[in-house]
Parts: structure tokens; sequence; C-alpha cells
């Protein structure tokens, strides 16, 4: 039998839940070519969410060919460009011949070569970059509008990660050159995914950057309760197991609707339900998920200050104001000017994510593990 949760993949059809007027907004902009960006913590499902409108929106039309890369890896421009040309290429190329061919046209400047990838089976260009040919942004960002000529078609880039330019060496000037291509683009849109609120604002918020105002911004919001009570419910059913709409709602509640944690731990209470879910199984399912991530807590405790170690066990009391003079004293905060630094420091580890004047600590296990075990520690 198929275990009817997943988690730590691209979901699709009935893995995949909610998010109906995300993936209606996202179809439309395709639709308009409107650019996109698209915020929200790591492991919320952005990158699931967009292969479901992709694939939603390309039952109802053919003319658009749609591409999809991430960035996680790239460090510098040069990276970027690599990856940008690489992808583009092998979504154009049906075969390993039509692949070199099309990369000795668009972009044999890049130094392409042809290779059989282990994980795969399939083969794969890997570029290097020709440093004598400088520059190469020209021919690699307007590669996208090219292809849609030549091809009549309208052209999608969907990138993952979008957040990694923030840390390129003179990130400012790379955004001038990237809208410089990408404005003039008629018959192309980007859609720009990123995990990290505060890089991903200040590229796209910060009125003085280059890319501010770019295209149509949508912030992920949590997954509802009755959301998910109608999922986790529907799919034990689905399997010939049963668990209350209350229980389901009580499952997602302890993980704070975090997409990925509800999945697993509905999956990880789904195996150890034979018949009849209980209260029972989900908390021993959730100490089971605590319990298999305990050694990389402790790691990243240890690597912290304690200033920062204390300004987590704040906000896991409810704490608001951070720089009170009880708030201070009573965790060891020092100073009130120490407040800014520590959270720059925290949110640059992906700790915390601070919207307004709320600050939450991103990992809802990580949350629920620092209540009851750290204080022990």
């Amino acid at each position: 039998m198929k275990i009817p949760f997943a988690s730590g993949k691209i979901l699709e059809d009935r893995d995949f839940t909610a998010r109906e007027e995300e993936i209606v907004r996202l179809k439309t902009n395709f639709q308009s070519l409107t650019n996109t960006v698209v915020v929200s913590p790591r492991r919320w499902g952005k990158s699931s969410m967009v292969a479901k409108a992709i694939k939603s929106f390309k039952t109802e039309q053919n003319d658009f060919l749609f591409v999809r890369m991430n960035i996680f890896k790239c460090a510098t421009p040069q990276e970027f460009y690599a990856v940008f040309a690489q992808k583009i290429i092998e979504e154009i190329s049906p075969s390993a011949e039509s692949l070199l061919s099309n990369a000795k046209e668009y972009i044999s400047h890049l130094l392409p070569k042809l290779t059989l990838s282990d994980q795969t089976g399939k083969y794969e260009i890997s570029l290097g970059i020709d440093l004598k040919n400088n520059p190469i942004e020209d021919d690699v960002l307007d590669l996208p509008q090219q292809i849609a000529t030549l091809k009549n078609k309208k052209v999608v880039v969907c990138i993952d990660e979008f957040q990694q330019i923030g840390d390129f060496s003179d990130t400012l000037k790379f955004q001038k050159i990237l809208r410089s291509h990408w404005q003039g683009q008629s018959d192309v849109a980007y859609i720009l995914c990123g995990c990290k609120r505060h890089i991903m604002m200040n590229i796209f918020d910060g009125s003085d950057n280059p890319l501010h105002h770019f295209g149509d911004v949508i912030y992920l919001q949590k997954i509802t309760n009755d959301e998910w009570k109608k999922f986790i419910v529907g799919r034990f059913k689905d399997t010939g197991k049963s668990i209350s709409t209350d229980l389901a709602c009580y499952l997602a509640e302890q993980v704070e609707n975090h997409p990925y944690y509800v999945q697993q731990l509905a999956q990880y209470t789904w195996l150890r339900t034979i018949d009849f879910c209980s209260k029972d199984i989900v908390d021993e399912a959730l100490q089971t998920m605590m319990n298999s991530l305990n050694l990389q807590f402790v790691n990243i405790m240890d690597s912290l200050t304690e200033k920062q170690r204390n300004f987590l066990c704040a906000i896991c009391d409810g704490v608001v104001n951070f720089s009170a003079s009880d708030t201070l004293s009573r965790y060891k905060l020092g100073t009130s000017g120490n407040i800014r630094i520590i959270k720059d420091a925290l949110k640059k580890r992906d700790l915390i994510d601070e919207t307004g004047k709320d600050i939450q600590i991103q990992d809802p296990i990580f949350k629920l593990w620092i209540i009851r075990e750290f204080a022990k520690m």
C-alpha cells in the first residue's frame, strides 16, 4: 500500500493540498507573462505549488515553454549564467544530439560538454565559463527571448532559491544587469522564488534596488486547519484507516501548520495506525520526529552564542518586547543595542523570521524541542 503522505520532494496530484488561489494567480500571470516573486520560509511548498500550476496550465496551453532551475549552489554571477544557459538548452533539446547541437549553436562560448548523468541516466550539458569572452551576460540573459522568437512560443523561466543573488559580490550591479535584459523581453516571464524573506524583501521592496517592483509578489501564508483536516482525514480514509477531524486539527497544530512537517507527522502517524488513530499515536509520532532531529538541534544550539540561545528561549516564552529592561535582564541579552545584532545573526542562519514586530522561530519542531528539552540541559 502506498503511503498517502509525502515530504522532502516535489509533491504532485493528490499528495499536494490547498494553494488554490495562489495557483490560479500564478496561471493568470503565466498567461499574461507577468513576472512573479514567490516568498515563503523553506519547505512551505513553493516549488510544489509552482510545479502544480505549470502542470495544470500545460493542459490548457501548448504554446508555452517552461524552464525550471535551482540556483542554490550558485555563488557568483558566472555560476548563475552557466546554470541559466544549461537549463534553457536542456529544455529545448529532446535528444542528446540536439542537446549538443543547440549548445554549440546558442552558447558555444560557454564551453559546452555533454555528459551522462549517473543519477538520472540522461544526457546533460555541463558548461564552463570562457573568461576571454567578456561580457557573457548579453548572450546568456537574452537566450529566453531568442528561443521564444525562433520557436514562436512564450517562455516562462522559474528560478528557485533566488535569494542567493543577494550574496553575490556587487549584487546591485548584477541586479542592474538582470533588469536591463529581462524588462525588455516581450515573450518571456520570470517566476522568482526565495525562502529568505529579509533578503527577498530587500531585493524587491527596496526602493533603491534595481529589481524594485519587478513583478507581482506572492507571500505564501500557512495552510489553514480546515484545509489540513480535510486533507488528512481524506488520505486516511482512502487507505482504509480513520482519524477524527479534531485529531487531524491537533496533528497540524502541533507543528504550527508547517506544510513539510504536517506531511511528515501525518506519515509517521499513519504508519503507526492500524485502524483508528488516537492522540497517543500522534504524540508518539511527534516524539519520534523530535528524537530523530535531536543531534541536529543540539549542534545548532552549540554553535550559537549564549545571547542568541537566550533570545530563542525568549521567543518560545512568548516575549514580544525584547528591549524591555526586565527582558534584557531575565534572558541576559545585554543592552537593547544587542537585539538587532542578535536578530540579524539568527535571520542569517535561517533560524527566525521577522514580519513587522512579529518574530517567529522558523522550524516548529526546533521550537518545540527548545521548549521541551533545552531548558533541561
